[in-house]
């Protein structure tokens, strides 16, 4: 009965692109709604690629938001990045669907929801969330003087006992600090992490495992956006359709369509409907009414599946112009998601 999550650092290189993709639609839908944006990154070293297809007048200052969001993670050296940008307007036939409010694609997105957790997330996926962020917290108070940005997380989780087997998180250091150091730090929050859920601390705790972890980010790999789809998501416990979020505006549904379904199956959870819930969405490419509405309560439900079922479709508008406008996509500052999930944040239009 273990399940194991896993989450990474804003720090990893993969992260590192997400980021740096959502700040410039965050950026360029500031100053243009209308905005089409399909923007990839890839980093390797000091060299910054981005690369797809964005439709706007506007000028994004590309290498102010690549220096902010590097500050903002704590890399140094911003000035030594090199940038080529690779860019072409959205195709002309994927257009023709998207202006007239169909879907920018097809394809099927997944929202889940649980109640195991205040965010509705599963336990594994939280706990090793709770981690980065409480070791990213202290990296910031002492100025990243003895762990480094690039990190990542993994919980197993017993649900069948409900305690934690294993908690393993692995961490760039300096070179002075030590690995005694490192474990120290990193095993003190592994257990306030698992206090404030009021779940044991006596799991086994692995950090480092190969016991050096000093070059990290993109001088250890290269860095890719949309590589890190589970971490944004679930943790692996629901399904995934493979699109990722992070580089696209809400017209694609892989962002929008996902941000819904998540709502709607947080809705049925938090009403008492179900104690588990999953919604796929699925669409055609030009066509605004989705194709299926799928819903899964994995036996959980209180009431008939097939109510909850007709009341989504009643009382949801699963349009891709209506899904933008109940959640408010356009106005979505989307560097509060290219990290850490996308989901259980509560300043989130989706999350509430």
């Amino acid at each position: 009965m273990l399940f194991s999550s896993e989450q990474v650092s804003n720090g990893h290189p993969d992260k590192i692109c997400d980021q740096i993709s959502d700040a410039i639609v965050t950026d360029i839908l500031a100053h243009d709604k209308r905005a089409r944006i399909a923007a990839e990154c890839c980093i390797k070293d000091y060299s910054i690629c981005i690369l797809g297809e964005i439709s706007t007048d506007y000028e994004p200052n590309y290498h102010g938001i690549i220096a902010e969001v590097l500050r903002r993670i704590g890399l140094p050296d911003a000035e030594k990045y090199e940038l080529n940008l690779l860019i072409s307007r959205q195709s002309p036939d994927i257009a023709r669907g998207v202006d007239v409010d169909g879907a920018g694609d097809q394809g099927m997105m997944f929202g889940y929801a649980t109640n195991e957790t205040k965010e509705l997330l599963p336990i594994p996926y939280v706990l090793s969330t709770r981690a980065l962020l409480k070791l990213r917290e202290q990296n910031l108070a002492e100025g990243f003087s003895r762990l480094l940005p690039d990190a990542k997380a993994q919980v197993s989780y017993d649900y069948k006992a409900g305690r934690i087997d294993t908690f393993l998180l692995s961490s760039q250091h300096r070179e002075s600090t030590s690995l005694e150091e490192v474990r120290e730090i990193i095993s003190k929050i592994m257990k306030e992490s698992a206090e404030e859920m009021n779940l044991n601390t006596d799991f086994r705790i692995l950090v480092n495992p190969t016991g050096r972890f000093v070059l990290g980010s993109s001088f250890a790999d290269s860095g890719l956006t949309g590589r890190k789809i589970i971490a944004d998501t679930y943790g692996g416990a629901a399904h995934h359709g493979g699109g990722a979020f992070s580089g696209k505006d809400p017209s694609k549904v892989d962002r929008s369509a996902a941000y819904m379904a998540r709502k709607i199956a947080r809705d049925i959870v938090l009403s008492g409907r179900a104690e588990r819930c999953e919604v796929q969405l699925a669409y055609a490419i030009g066509v605004a009414e989705p194709v299926s509405v799928y819903l899964d309560c994995f036996g959980s439900a209180h009431e008939n599946v097939g109510n909850i079922w007709s009341d989504v479709v009643q009382n949801y508008e699963l349009t891709p112009k209506a899904i933008i406008e109940r959640l408010q996509l356009q106005e979505v500052d989307y560097n509060l998601v290219s990290s850490y999930g996308h989901f259980g944040k509560p300043e989130l239009p989706w999350e509430q």
